[in-house]
């Protein structure tokens, strides 16, 4: 299969979307690093744009995946909950079971597409 084409999970909570991929990548660098802004620079997005996707994630779900600390004398930061993680671990679950699913017809699919996008 063409390395570039893959498909893409999102799950829909009405018109949110509580979890995708952007998220899902935004919640591994929020872990990684303690800090949304770390992790929005890490993707080269805006504070608010990762700010505004943490805080769509927080109201979808019965608890917040992201807990947040305030700055000050200690600094802030950004953890993920137990229910962040568990969130992320099911949605890559889902998503390898996706991929598993679908890869025979996304490499007919594959062989359908021109060699180079325009």
């Amino acid at each position: 299969m063409n390395d570039s084409l893959q498909p893409r999970l999102r799950i829909l909570f009405g018109h949110a979307i509580p979890i995708g991929p952007g998220k899902a990548e935004l919640l591994e660098h929020i872990a990684e690093t303690g800090s949304i802004s770390a992790a929005a620079r890490h993707m080269n997005m805006s504070y608010r744009r990762a700010w505004l996707l943490v805080d769509t994630m927080n109201q979808c779900f019965k608890s917040p995946l992201v807990e947040t600390a305030t700055g000050g004398k200690g600094g802030g930061g950004a953890r993920i909950s137990d229910l962040g993680r568990e969130v992320l671990r099911r949605y890559r679950e889902m998503e390898d079971k996706a991929a598993g699913a679908v890869a025979d017809d996304m490499a007919y699919f594959s062989s359908l597409l021109a060699a180079t996008p325009d």
